[in-house]
């Protein structure tokens, strides 16, 4: 479709190219892809019902995993439907509107998912530093708080982003070389100095995740102390594992969300399929490992879920 040359004008439709360079692999992609939106979508809902169901669960450890399960269903629903359609059906058109709704989606989200790590790693921090007051510091008015806290940011700094991005020009071409909406990649169609407003994105974006992975490091610098200082080497070597699998998780979702907001400021190198590609880990690996990590390693909810699986089953 061409675009009138009134440059006030919207496109009516972006075309998503998906990976430069590796559209011949697309169907193939879409197979890992698929499986681990499946997993995710399967085990975040499992969380949210054996918590819902099990008032023994009302915790505030599991309560902050039933925010980021919900987080984790959002990210990933908002982007892999769409991104098997571009892959398995080459439906690579996708609404003005539903572009930007896409793009809202996924980046305050991703904001809200690093703002409950953070949450989820303060109370790993208060349970093991200082389980005698735990229950009494993290009170349920206080975890809502959190709660609240976490979403309004995410919304509050991401909102502008489609407001921006709706009053601009665009008359150069309609295609977004990327698998999703992500606010870069649309901002650069514009035909105006885009600047002011993608140094606001970026600044947000790094500002926001900076200041967390630095708390977040801190408070497992202090877990990692307190462990290290029990006098069980078996409960010692058990913290650890749980808390190391936690930051394999944490480093995953901050390594790739790092790579892909520094890349468009200095990898002006970094060839476009490895950058997509990096890009998309971030939405897909962390609501897929979460649930495995948070969930099915962690003892009462996979209790609660065999015990529910063995009911059915008899």
């Amino acid at each position: 479709m061409s675009l009138s040359n009134d440059t006030n004008l919207h496109p009516s439709t972006f075309v998503l190219l998906g990976i430069p360079g590796m559209e011949h692999l697309h169907v193939w992609i879409g197979i890992p892809f698929c499986s681990m939106y499946l997993v995710a979508v399967v085990g975040n809902v499992t969380i949210l019902a054996v918590v819902r169901a099990e008032r023994s669960l009302h915790e505030p450890m599991f309560l902050f995993l039933c925010m980021l399960s919900v987080t984790d269903l959002v990210l990933s629903t908002s982007t892999l439907p769409r991104m098997l359609c571009l892959f398995w059906f080459g439906a690579h058109d996708i609404a003005f509107d539903a572009c930007l709704a896409q793009m809202f989606f996924i980046h305050s989200f991703t904001t809200m998912e690093s703002g409950f790590f953070l949450a989820m790693a303060v109370d790993r921090y208060v349970a093991i530093c200082d389980p005698l007051h735990h229950t009494t510091i993290l009170t349920h008015a206080r975890i809502t708080i959190m709660g609240i806290i976490v979403v309004t940011r995410g919304v509050a700094f991401f909102s502008p982003h489609p407001i921006l991005l709706k009053q601009l020009p665009y008359c150069r071409t309609r295609i977004i070389a990327h698998t999703y909406c992500e606010f870069m990649a649309v901002v650069k169609l514009a035909c105006v100095d885009t600047g002011a407003t993608t140094r606001y994105s970026l600044s947000v974006a790094s500002i926001i995740g900076s200041c967390d992975a630095i708390l977040i490091a801190v408070s497992y610098a202090f877990i990692l102390r307190s462990v290290l200082r029990l006098p069980s080497r078996e409960a010692s070597f058990k913290a650890l594992g749980t808390c190391g699998s936690h930051v394999c998780v944490i480093l995953v979702f901050y390594s790739t969300a790092g790579f892909s907001i520094f890349t468009h400021r200095f990898g002006k190198n970094v060839p476009a399929h490895i950058h997509i590609f990096i890009a998309n880990m971030y939405l897909l690996v962390p609501p897929f490992l979460n649930p495995i990590v948070y969930g099915v390693r962690t003892k009462k909810i996979r209790e609660h879920v065999l015990r529910a699986l063995m009911v059915k089953v008899s």
